[in-house]
């Protein structure tokens, strides 16, 4: 059975304390043990991402882990701002968020830089929440499919034949036009994205292999909508981001599921 995924991407958000708080007051209402087959993730940014890890410390058992934002290419090096998968591991991170659309649009990242860094986050064993998503020009011009496919093709396939053992990547799919827009695609839009992504993965590797990935959905995802998109069978969670900074709607969120 493949694990259901809640995972809240900070942004560029919340101060050490600021961070503090926030997944203080989470935990706090988060109920352990009764959905065992449920991870939740912590993204906050890296100058909050040890503090962040000590304090679940205990609950990985219970499923709740931290990831990192992103990670460099490199190991190491001449890199003045970067942050490598090493440096994750090291500060407790256990995923990694890599093709972000605000990474692929304001960074420049292509397929091929993101392939790069989710091969040193699978040798550094991080587990890559892998991001892809169409714009609205391009969804208006029914090249969505066409899209996804190529950012996955390129961007996360090469590195399946690397896995490490117990090791294997997550997909969020973003429509770039919902993110941050108050815009969501139908449940059954959502759905469409999530189930062609999967026919891509058994088309390549297996039904087994298609079948034990968890597909996330991103894109305006709220405590409102999420019980609707939960339901649908190739909808394994959500990477949430605005309503992950309030704990109520996180927790609303995490319920749903």
């Amino acid at each position: 059975m493949r694990k259901k995924i809640i995972a809240g991407n900070w942004k560029m958000n919340n101060s050490p304390e600021d961070s503090k708080n926030l997944v203080r007051d989470t935990m706090r209402n988060i109920s352990f043990g009764k959905e065992k087959n449920l991870n939740v993730i912590f993204c906050p940014p890296f100058t909050s991402l040890s503090l962040v890890s000590e304090i679940i410390g205990h609950h990985k058992e219970n499923g709740v882990f931290t990831g990192g934002q992103n990670c460099h290419w490199e190991e190491r090096g001449a890199f003045t701002g970067e942050i490598s998968a090493s440096m994750l591991k090291s500060s407790g991170a256990d995923y990694v968020i890599l093709g972000h659309s605000e990474r692929r649009q304001y960074f420049n990242e292509t397929d091929e830089i993101i392939s790069k860094k989710i091969k040193v986050a699978l040798k550094n064993h991080l587990i890559p929440v892998f991001c892809c998503g169409e714009k609205l020009l391009e969804r208006k011009d029914h090249r969505h499919f066409e899209i996804v496919e190529k950012q996955i093709s390129l961007g996360l396939f090469p590195n399946f034949s690397e896995l490490p053992e117990g090791i294997f990547p997550v997909i969020a799919y973003e429509p770039v036009w919902a993110i941050g827009t108050g815009e969501t695609a139908t449940p059954n839009q959502a759905q469409e994205m999530h189930f062609f992504i999967r026919s891509l993965i058994a088309k390549k590797f297996g039904n087994g292999k298609a079948a034990s990935v968890s597909i996330l959905y991103g894109g305006s995802c709220n405590p409102k909508n999420s019980g609707e998109l939960f339901i649908q069978p190739d909808i394994d969670g959500g990477l949430i981001g605005g309503a992950s900074l309030k704990p109520e709607e996180f927790i609303g969120i995490i319920n749903s599921i």
